[in-house]
Formats: structure tokens, C-alpha cells, sequence
């Protein structure tokens, strides 16, 4: 995956928790709702085994990634299993450095101007703001002013009613967890929930992009 795919449409699906059973419905909604990048987290059960089953799944429609990668170890995992990104929480330089080294596309967790500085600075692809909700868009706003070349996907925070004013404080990416796969409808089975959610999220970042 090169960074121009991602940023064609920056909007990554964040999957947590669930089980290869859900992965197998969850990526065909995910793909009709219209999304093209999906970040299943290293803290997800047989998560190397559902990086492999949803990259099958996807055909080469959706870029997939690994996230909450805390050590060089998960990361070696992670791209064995076929992961074309790499997500971390935190500020890991050894992760960052792993992935800059081999030419991975790395978005690195970083909350502090220092921390969101020194990640680009080693090869960050997009800086992670996380939790962006602390600091919401006026936060991203803020970070553009010294530093308008760094991009920046905040997440955590990110929903349909707060995704416009990230957009237009000048993020660059946008993580989606909870708000896009809420685990009452995956239990339910609601796939056309999930999809329909997929394509608002899409339809609303495109709505205010051309605006």
C-alpha cells in the first residue's frame, strides 16, 4: 500500500475484539458501504490468522492493516500475516523505526506536540492522534499552525457528527472504531447497519471535502 492509496480516501475502519466468524461478514459489509482501508488491531482474537482470512475476503479492494502494535515483534507478525500498514497507541520508536527501515506505511500513536513531532520526523506516514477526543478538532487546528506539513488521523472521538469540523481543522486521516462497528449490531448480525454506516461515513468526509 502506498500513502497516495490511503489518502485517496482516509478513512480507516478500526476492528477490535471480534472473531474470525464476524470477519467474514463484516468485510463484505465493509466493502459495499464503500471503504477502502480496515485496521484489525494485534490485541484481537487470532488476529494474524483474520489480517490473512480478510485480505482473501477483500480481493485487493481494501488495504488492511495491523493495529495496537506495541512491539517489533507484533509488527514482524503483523506483515507476515499480509498487513500493508502498521498502526501503534503510543510513540514507539522502535516500531516506527521497524517500519521505516522496510518501507512499511506507519501511523504512530502520539498525543504531545513533541511526541507528534518526533514520529514524523522518524518516518511517520500519518501521526495517530490519540485519543483525539481530548483535544477534539480545535486540538488538530492548533497542531497545523506550527506544524501545517505533518499529517495527522486523528482517532478515537471520530464519529459522523464530529468527522466535518476534523476535516475542516485540517486533518488528514481518521480513525473509526465503536462509531463505525458497534458491537450491538455485529452481535446482531445487522450487516446492513454496517454497511450503511460504511457508505455515511464516506458520503459525509466526500460531502465536505467538495465543500
Amino acid at each position: 500500500m502506498s500513502e497516495d492509496t490511503i489518502l485517496e480516501l482516509p478513512l480507516i475502519g478500526i476492528l477490535r475484539g471480534f472473531d474470525r466468524a464476524h470477519l467474514q461478514r463484516i468485510v463484505p459489509a465493509v466493502l459495499r458501504g464503500g471503504l477502502k482501508n480496515l485496521e484489525i488491531t494485534m490485541n484481537s482474537p487470532g488476529a494474524a490468522e483474520q489480517i490473512e482470512e480478510a485480505i482473501v475476503l477483500a480481493e485487493g479492494a481494501l488495504n488492511i492493516g495491523a493495529g495496537t502494535v506495541t512491539s517489533t515483534e507484533l509488527f514482524e507478525e503483523g506483515l507476515e500475516a499480509g498487513a500493508s500498514f502498521i498502526v501503534t497507541p503510543t510513540f514507539s520508536p522502535e516500531v516506527i523505526g521497524a517500519c521505516a527501515e522496510r518501507n512499511v506505511p506507519i501511523f504512530p500513536g502520539a498525543l504531545s506536540p513533541t511526541e507528534i513531532y518526533s514520529a514524523w520526523e522518524m518516518g511517520a506516514t500519518m501521526v495517530k492522534i490519540f485519543p483525539a477526543e481530548l483535544g477534539g478538532s480545535a486540538f488538530v487546528r492548533a497542531l497545523k499552525g506550527p506544524f501545517p506539513g505533518i499529517k495527522l488521523l486523528p482517532t478515537g472521538g471520530v464519529d459522523l457528527e464530529t468527522l466535518p469540523a476534523f476535516v475542516k481543522a485540517g486533518a488528514d486521516g481518521f480513525g473509526i472504531g465503536s462509531p463505525l462497528f458497534n458491537r450491538e449490531r455485529i452481535e446482531a448480525e445487522d450487516w446492513t447497519w454496517i454497511e450503511k454506516r460504511c457508505r455515511a461515513f464516506v458520503e459525509t468526509y466526500r460531502k465536505v471535502v467538495a465543500h
